[in-house]
């Protein structure tokens, strides 16, 4: 008899081949617009203006996202999980290559629609987050939602070192390297990921459905405080995570390779906490209680990057991002599994990627305006925005519907 292939253990490589790929590009986006390297942009072109076109640039991504990934989770519960992946992967497979062809023939526009289309089939983590949600318990979900950040921080371990690597020898390089990745993780999902849902065949298709996703999150009694937490959170870190590049190149004179070897430092502790830090907490704490300290801690941890005078430093502050950040991610997204209907898993994980995407398409523009007037904004900005995202989450969150619904 042949043994059906784990459903934990195939949504583990998706999400790591995944996140190796996004890893890849971190080094090499703001060294190609920031520092203009192989002359994307005019050598006229200002310092001001470099920071505003690289904060539209990363924007695209998170708008198309907004429109794309809604859609993706109610076609993932219309027609089934692993088929909607499947799409979804390569159309991000188009991505990549179409974003090596601009660097190779400095076509700024071509780079945009290059962002644009990973980004509206970027919502893979979404349909990979409900099929771990149907196959998991309430009270294992956070557990489980932490091993995927495992396999998050482990492509972060990688895929940043190789990406500011290859990225020395030619910024196309890595491009062609998350091609090739992407192309294995559409063959193992064609043969190792197994369909965890039954296809209800409903649900309605609307380029609008991500407009509508943020009106309904913030109508559902139950879970419309978590929403807004995630909102300010993830409003805070992208401000981190989309311009911290651009502040170690403008503070220390990094480079591709140095920025690849920070974040692959990062992703050892990011690895760590989901890995092994979450699954602890999740057997100590209910998710409610870990939250209301890894908020502040994310915050306070944020804005003490900006203390280090010399770059070593930085190995001492990092660590405090990921840790709290690692545990705040996992636990808000549990939260948001228990309190959902089983039979709208997709949809719901749809309207939280909705909610994550609004919010990370927003941060860089402002930060490619605000990083000309000073580079440490940006930063500041993340954790006032972290620290309100704690302050609602403590006021404002009722813990009965999510204790009946785990005891349930």
């Amino acid at each position: 008899m042949i043994k059906k292939p784990s459903p934990i253990l195939a949504v583990f490589i998706t999400v790591f081949i995944d996140m190796l790929g996004v890893g890849i590009i971190i080094p090499i986006f703001a060294p190609l617009i920031v520092k203009n390297e192989y002359g994307l942009l005019s050598p006229e072109t200002t310092e001001a203006s470099r920071n505003l076109i690289y904060g539209i640039l990363t924007a695209t991504f998170a708008l198309f996202q907004f429109f794309g990934a809604p859609i993706l989770g109610t076609l993932a519960d219309k027609h089934g999980r692993k088929k909607i992946l499947q799409i979804s992967l390569i159309g991000t497979l188009i991505g990549y290559i179409l974003f090596a062809i601009a660097i190779h023939q400095r076509l700024l526009w071509l780079l945009f629609i290059a962002r644009a289309l990973p980004g509206f089939m970027g919502g893979n983590i979404s349909i990979v987050l409900a099929s771990l949600a149907d196959i998991s318990d309430p009270k294992d979900r956070a557990k489980n939602f932490g091993l995927v950040g495992m396999a998050f921080g482990l492509g972060f371990i990688l895929g940043p070192f190789i990406g500011g690597t290859l990225g020395k020898i030619h910024l196309a390089l890595p491009l062609w390297a998350t091609a090739g990745l992407t192309l294995v993780n559409i063959a193992l999902v064609f043969i190792q990921f197994p369909e965890t849902f039954q296809a209800s065949g409903k649900g309605k298709v609307s380029l609008l459905t991500g407009f509508k996703n943020i009106k309904k999150a913030f109508a559902m009694r139950e879970l419309n405080t978590v929403f807004l937490t995630l909102f300010l959170q993830a409003f805070g870190f992208s401000f981190f995570m989309q311009f911290f590049q651009v502040f170690l190149i403008k503070k220390f004179n990094y480079d591709q390779l140095h920025i690849g070897q920070l974040f692959g430092y990062i992703g050892i502790w990011i690895a760590f906490t989901q890995g092994v830090l979450t699954r602890y907490f999740a057997t100590k704490f209910a998710a409610p209680q870990i939250l209301k300290f890894t908020l502040l801690g994310l915050a306070l941890s944020l804005w003490l990057i900006l203390a280090p005078s010399t770059a070593w430093m930085l190995l001492l502050t990092q660590p405090l991002v990921a840790i709290f950040q690692g545990l705040s991610q996992p636990n808000l997204t549990g939260i948001v599994s228990i309190l959902s209907p089983k039979e709208n898993q997709g949809e719901i994980l749809g309207i939280q990627q909705s909610v994550q995407s609004a919010a990370f398409a927003i941060p860089p523009i402002i930060a490619g305006v605000v990083a000309s007037i000073d580079v440490r904004l940006p930063i500041l900005l993340a954790g006032f925005s972290v620290l309100l995202a704690w302050l609602v989450f403590v006021t404002f969150f009722k813990s009965a519907a999510y204790k009946e619904k785990v005891l349930a």
